[in-house]
């Protein structure tokens, strides 16, 4: 009876007690970024233990008694805000802020504010709310995984790979074509004149704040797009003082191992060379640099430098600065089989055993300013400055042509390549608020890219007995250009600028508006000035036939010296004729001029709490000029063509819970045609000839798709999502009908067609806190997949209709370019949290590309295909201390064949291993 009656007082006592409270409840966001939601700020009742933290989404609700309190809110590196309020048993009270930085000194402030901008709950929690299709890939998480360029970190997400060998990526099987790529939603120039974006090794991620990857087309971006707009989003540090110094080394497995490391002479270690060709090349031997290779020693090397700092300028201002510079130089060796034109019978035309010896380097220097007028108004300053470097020496021994050049082996083959890009990117960008309703956004950009080949190297050496190989090497006088120097400038500015204004309209009965337009204007303004000169060493056939020269291959400027010259063994010419020549040493060229005017409007509308929807046209005027003088057509040529582009396009998308989204979208956009592959202009590689077509024009493509995305928790995600891409009059690399069966660019067919699945989870498999809060064991995992079926229809005879070329494809219809139809990521993570200032993290990372199509299929022969590859790396990083840590990496661990074949045929066209690579480095804050 006690017991009952005790039970009945706890009850109508804590009922009581329950009736005396009142719920606060609201959403916290971030004034300096544009009032985007802020997760994980703190919500106490001033002197009392009540308090929550806001979800991913920036919400809190507590109960609290009845009367007067008041509600302080919290975010590390922002100020404090008090706000008084009164509060009546039973109500509900809403209780919205936003949180401006403030300048107060915190001791691990530099580390709070950096992550939190950059972190993967946060890169998340965006993703959820955006109502387009959306992926990011932050700062914390490119750590994590040890990835030190732009160009592997997008392969980290779904659907995307990288070429072998370059800087360029397959976004849903379509490659550099089909993609675009921004730095601060500002277009990026292109370092090479074969490809229309930059290449994405050359960015340090020591500059990413975080990457945004579009592979559902946005009506902001230009619309010459179906694969991707990738977005550098570039560090803006906005917390008190700081000071990073980092260096590193290591080694290539190959490259150490090999006897000795060759190079060609002339390039400096630090990437900073730039050989000019010499005033009077033809008339005398004036070349200054050596034949010969030289010998260095293949160690790694990085350094950086990171800093920032912000100020408090009057009342409401604070202007803060962020700057960081790296240099990075590393080796790499393979030796392996190239082959080329092999023909229908599978006998290669060109057959080589070759060594590659390459030095890369890369000096980033970025800084930005960014200037806080007020909450309602923002300036941003950034420049960035790239020079990128790749040298290469590759030595090719075999047969150079089976029917007239070393045809039973024998031949050699020299080429050394230094090949620098230097990039300016200078951008001013700006918010504006003027009012509840209405805001402005705007930002402009220049750019200046300069490519260089500066002396270009080429040997070619043939048996003097074709048949007695122990007679030794003499030069090769088949072709002028088998032994020559090459230059080559490329240098491309533009002008961009982007404004948009945003006009929000009516409310709802929370007082949030449920409608949103945006109008807005693009524009970019590019020119392109490509000049190249080839000086040929012409070989005087009757005297190297009765007299050769036996070649020593340490010593080649034993042969290529002004007494050769003047004994008549040898004379310099350009492709227009040598010194008796007026204008002889006039370059091959070509210029291009593009200009693109956009204007688009854009409804965003709520219609419930849980369906909103965009709907937008985008309209593109776009002019495309170029002309040339080229060795092709050395009397010059023009091309050019002009078209309007309207563009639709709607993002849909639902929330079926608060954590479940399902979202759509469609989009008309097209594809350009490059400079480079309409210019009739021939680039020369060992085992093959490019050149452009002038007759090529633009594609058309049409895009959907529809995700399910689920976020169980701030830091986890599983997703579904299922695309198709309908391109009409694709464009593809194609070897054309020809005596040297050289490759140009072609509208190949009607159509194309892509339709996959993509699948993504991130999940937090072990998780353990210890009794002090700080001591941390998480263990996390991430796995991504993408499965795609594609094809597309080939018609010599629409080839031969719209343009001078031939070709005569071997199927009908096949795969697209560079298409895996299966591509996998993995990643597991471990983090130990020792104390507040020690933490060890160690990732584990696996990709792997099925095979994919690297050339299509002419003349009877097969596709050309990239055999599947996997690859697996280890990254382990420990802060000692607040100041100290220390990181190594070990990349492609299991080291697999990279092989290269041509179908039906079943020849091995290209086959070699890049060997494990080992990096230690070291880290201090000052």
């Amino acid at each position: 009876m006690k017991l009952k009656f005790l039970i009945i007082t706890l009850f109508t006592f804590a009922l009581s007690f329950a009736q005396n409270k009142g719920t606060v409840t609201g959403t916290i966001t971030d004034k300096d970024l544009n009032d985007e939601t802020l997760p994980f700020a703190s919500v106490v009742i001033k002197g009392t233990t009540i308090g929550t933290n806001t979800d991913e989404n920036g919400k809190y609700s507590l109960t609290v008694p009845e009367g007067s309190h008041t509600l302080v809110v919290a975010f590390l590196g922002y100020e404090n805000v008090e706000i008084p309020f009164t509060i009546k048993a039973g109500e509900t009270k809403t209780i919205n802020q936003a949180l401006g930085s403030t300048s107060v000194v915190l001791t691990d402030l530099v580390i709070e504010k950096t992550v939190s901008r950059e972190k993967e709950s946060t890169l998340l929690a965006e993703q959820k709310k955006a109502v387009e299709i959306k992926q990011n890939i932050g700062a914390q998480e490119l750590e994590r995984k040890g990835v030190s360029d732009v160009a592997t970190a997008v392969t980290k997400t779904t659907g995307i790979s990288k070429q072998e060998g370059s800087g360029s990526v397959y976004v849903r099987g379509l490659g550099d074509r089909y993609n675009m790529t921004t730095m601060n939603g500002l277009p990026l120039p292109s370092n090479n004149p074969s490809k229309k974006n930059i290449s994405l090794e050359i960015f340090s991620t020591d500059i990413v704040e975080y990457i945004g990857i579009d592979k559902t087309y946005y009506f902001k971006n230009y619309g010459d797009f179906s694969g991707a707009n990738i977005d550098i989003a570039s560090k803006n540090y906005k917390g008190n003082g700081f000071f990073e110094v980092g260096v590193g080394t290591g080694v290539s497995q190959n490259a150490v191992n090999v006897d000795n490391f060759y190079q060609q002479d002339g390039p400096a270690f630090s990437g900073f060379s730039n050989q000019e060709a010499p005033a009077n090349p033809l008339d005398a031997y004036n070349f200054t640099t050596s034949w010969n290779k030289q010998t260095v020693t293949p160690v790694n090397m990085s350094i950086s430098l990171k800093g920032g700092d912000s100020y408090d300028v009057g009342e409401e201002g604070r202007l803060s600065f962020f700057a960081t510079g790296s240099f990075d130089s590393e080796y790499s060796y393979r030796e392996g089989i190239a082959r080329g034109n092999v023909s229908n019978q599978g006998i290669a035309r060109k057959d080589f055993d070759y060594e590659s010896y390459t030095h890369l380097t890369n000096t980033t220097l970025m800084g930005n300013a960014n200037y806080k007028i007020n909450a309602d108004n923002n300036l941003k300053f950034n420049s960035l400055f790239v020079n990128s470097t790749s040298q290469s020496h590759d030595e090719f021994n075999g047969t150079i042509d089976i029917f007239d050049n070393a045809p039973n082996g024998g031949g050699f083959v020299r080429r050394s390549t230094f090949d620098r890009t230097s990039l300016y990117v200078n951008q001013l960008l700006g918010n504006h608020t003027f009012n509840e309703r209405t805001d402005l956004e705007w930002g402009t950009s220049y750019n200046v890219v300069k490519n260089v080949i500066p002396d270009r190297m080429q040997n070619t050496f043939v048996p003097i007995d074709n048949d007695d190989f122990s007679q030794g090497l003499k030069v090769s006088d088949l072709a002028t250009s088998d032994n020559h120097r090459y230059y080559q400038n490329l240098t491309e500015d533009e002008i961009a600028a982007n404004i948009s204004a945003n006009y929000k309209f009516n409310k709802d009965a929370d007082d949030n508006y449920k409608g949103k337009f945006t109008v807005g204007y693009s524009g970019r303004f590019k020119n392109t000035d490509f000049d190249a000169t080839q000086f040929n060493f012409r070989i005087d056939r009757q005297t190297n036939l009765v007299d050769p020269v036996q070649i020593d291959l340490n010593n080649i400027d034993g042969y290529f010296n002004q007494a050769n010259m003047d004994a008549g063994r040898f004379d310099i010419i350009t492709f227009r004729g040598g010194a008796g020549v007026p204008n002889a040493l006039d370059p091959q060229t070509y210029n291009g001029t593009q200009i693109i005017n956009a204007g688009y409007g854009a409804v965003e509308y709520k219609f419930n709490p849980r369906l909103t929807a965009i709907a937008a046209l985008r309209l593109e005027m776009i002019t495309q000029d170029i002309e040339w003088k080229t060795s092709l057509q050395p009397n010059g040529g023009d091309s050019s063509f002009e078209s309007t582009e309207f563009m639709p396009s709607t993002a849909i998308k639902y929330e079926l819970t608060e954590k479940q989204n399902l979202k759509f979208a469609a989009s008309k956009t097209y594809t350009l045609p490059q400079f480079k592959e309409r210019a009739p202009f021939q680039y020369e590689e060992v085992t093959q000839v490019t050149f452009g077509n002038p007759d090529l024009y633009a594609s058309t493509d049409y895009n959907a798709d529809i995700k399910w995305e689920y976020f169980p928790t701030a830091t986890e995600i599983i997703s579904f999502t299922a695309f198709g891409k309908y391109i009409q009059n694709p464009i593809n690399e194609v070897t054309v009908a020809s005596a040297t069966n050289d490759i140009s660019y072609v509208n190949t067919g009607e159509k194309a067609i892509a339709i996959g699945g993509e699948f993504e989870i991130r999940k937090d498999l072990f998780k353990f806190s210890g009794e002090d809060a700080i001591l941390n064991n998480i263990v996390s995992a991430g796995f991504n997949a993408s499965y795609m079926y594609n094809n597309q229809d080939f018609s010599s005879q629409k080839v031969s209709d719209e343009t001078n070329l031939n070709v005569g494809f071997t199927n009908t219809e096949g795969k697209l370019t560079g298409a895996s139809d299966l591509l996998l990521n993995a990643d597991i993570s471990y983090l130990n949290e020792f104390s507040e200032d020690k933490k060890l993290t160690a990732t584990l990372t696996y990709n792997y590309f099925s095979d994919r199509v690297y050339a299509i299929g002419t003349n009877t022969k097969g596709n050309i295909v990239d055999k599947a590859v996997g690859t697996l790396d280890f990254i382990v990083k420990s802060d000692l201390s607040k100041k100290f840590s220390i990181g190594l990496s070990v990349r492609n661990i299991l080291d697999p064949t990279v092989e290269r074949i041509q179908e039906d045929q079943d020849v091995i066209v290209a086959q070699y291993k890049k060997g494990m690579v080992f990096k230690v480095g070291l880290t201090y804050k000052l």
